[in-house]
């Protein structure tokens, strides 16, 4: 196979909430992520309910009480507070061009409308990032990935107050202010679109608190978008030369059948779930397909005057996306269901699942990259892509993953095409390069890495360290260039 581009960044991505810890050390302050619960008696399959995943202001309020780590593996992570060099050190051995990495909002503003920032989390990020560098890696900062201090959800509501944007754009700038030497990606929020298909990850509302559930996800998914072009546009301003992207989790929809009706739903699941959050952030206006949207589900947006001009000054230099897994689209309620990322799907009777039900499509990426190449013209960026999976730490520390190489192998091969289709796709970051808890499921069980961690769904374990088969796969196929696989 040809080889990738000898400056194509080959790396990893991780977010704070899931690989971090260290939830109540060094000035932080608690946030949503850390709220999330576990019920570690539940089965897989009620773990996957969303009965069992949805937030409510009974939970929410529990966890503000608990002073403790207790049933919140958000708390502890991977504890790469505690790890951070060594995790650097590893990566670096296996070539990595570039970390995709987080800040928590919280340890930088604990409340999040704090009037100075708390210089601990500042240093703490500083050493982070100089110590990438030291190791010859580039550096690709997710501002907000998910996690918003829990005192705007309970003072603001959420994303839902444009208060919100302000608060967001002056953490924005010090971050801009205090790591922007050391930063070569910037990324303002992580999957744009969960603001929609999981609203308290992506916007910090808890459903029972809304009396108009809808209204408030639109009204604070305008207000991302206005934080996401204003940090766009104070990037460029301050920081001459900087690239800042966007991001979304790609669902990827292929029509059931060749029926009028469900290539008409692919259409509306295509417009609805991916392109109207990177049209709006890669053009700077909203789509007119949206309009009707609108008003079928009786949603008005609160705009202000400027808010146009807003957007349309800060559009995004390159378009990145997660992407797992494809699904199908049809009008069929019957149709047989799985899961995804954070969503359930239509489940395509041609593909392989996960042991968690996500559908291996290799053929998918390879589409995406495409799509977005032709829709935007501008460069394009793999954020994540990786596999779930239970692995078995054996005696002598080995951990055999063969799944997960043959995963990381068919969708480098997909990106391989892609290139040759002439797609301007430039990085791809592995999810999640080390063990990190799910997102998803909650618990560490479900490992992505090619780095084992270590410790339970509880939190228990030692927290070392161990490469994986697939970590001297991945190191083999960065020194290749992609080429030996």
């Amino acid at each position: 196979m040809q080889a990738f581009p000898k400056e194509f960044l080959w790396g990893g991505a991780t977010a704070a909430s899931q690989v971090e810890g260290g939830w109540n050390e060094g000035g932080k302050g608690l946030d949503t992520q850390d709220c999330r619960p576990q019920d570690f008696t539940l089965t897989r399959a009620q773990k996957n309910d969303w009965h069992f995943k949805q937030m409510t202001s009974e939970k929410f309020e529990a966890a503000l009480r608990c002073t403790d780590a207790g049933c919140y593996p958000f708390r502890w992570g991977s504890d790469e507070y505690h790890h951070a060099h060594e995790d650097i050190e590893l990566f670096a051995e296996m070539g990595m061009k570039v970390y995709r990495l987080s800040v928590s909002w919280a340890r930088i503003y604990p409340n999040g409308d704090d009037p100075e920032p708390n210089e601990e989390g500042i240093r703490y990020y500083r050493e982070l990032l100089e110590d990438c560098h030291a190791h010859g890696m580039k550096v690709f900062l997710t501002i907000l990935h998910y996690a918003i201090p829990v005192h705007l959800v309970e003072a603001y509501g959420g994303w839902k107050s444009r208060k919100l944007v302000d608060f967001y754009v002056r953490y924005a700038k010090t971050l801009f202010e205090r790591l922007g030497d050391l930063v070569d990606y910037w990324l303002p929020f992580n999957e744009m679109n969960a603001g929609r298909f999981n609203p308290y990850n992506g916007l910090g509302l808890i459903k029972d608190r809304e009396e108009n559930y809808e209204q408030a996800i639109y009204q604070g998914l305008h207000h991302c978008f206005l934080a996401s072009a204003k940090a766009c546009a104070l990037a460029h301003k301050m920081l001459p030369g900087s690239k800042v992207g966007c991001m979304i989790a790609r669902f990827c929809h292929y029509a059931a059948t060749c029926s009028p009706e469900d290539q008409l739903q692919m259409l509306h699941d295509e417009q609805y779930t991916n392109w109207f959050y990177t049209d709006v952030m890669v053009r700077g206006y909203y789509p007119e397909y949206m309009q009707r949207l609108f008003r079928d589900h009786h949603i008005e947006i609160q705009m202000e005057p400027e808010d146009d001009q807003i957007l349309k000054e800060g559009t995004v230099d390159f378009v990145s996306f997660s992407y797992y897994f494809s699904q199908v689209s049809t009008v069929d309620d019957a149709w047989e269901k799985t899961d995804g990322n954070l969503v359930v799907a239509s489940k395509n009777p041609y593909l392989k699942s996960s042991e968690w039900g996500w559908q291996e499509d290799p053929t998918g990426l390879r589409i995406t990259l495409n799509q977005f190449w032709d829709r935007y013209h501008i460069p394009v960026f793999v954020a994540e892509n990786g596999l779930g999976a239970t692995d078995v730490l054996e005696e002598d520390g080995s951990v055999h993953d063969p799944y997960r190489i043959e995963y990381l192998r068919s969708h480098v091969k997909a990106m391989a095409e892609a290139l040759e289709d002439g797609v301007d796709v430039f990085g791809y970051t592995m999810w999640g390069i080390i063990d990190l808890v799910s997102c998803g499921s909650i618990e560490m069980s479900k490992r992505y890495g090619v780095i084992y961690v270590d410790a339970d769904d509880e939190g228990k374990g030692t927290f070392k360290r161990y490469r994986k088969d697939s970590f001297w796969w991945y190191q083999h196929c960065i020194a290749s260039q992609g080429c030996d696989l």
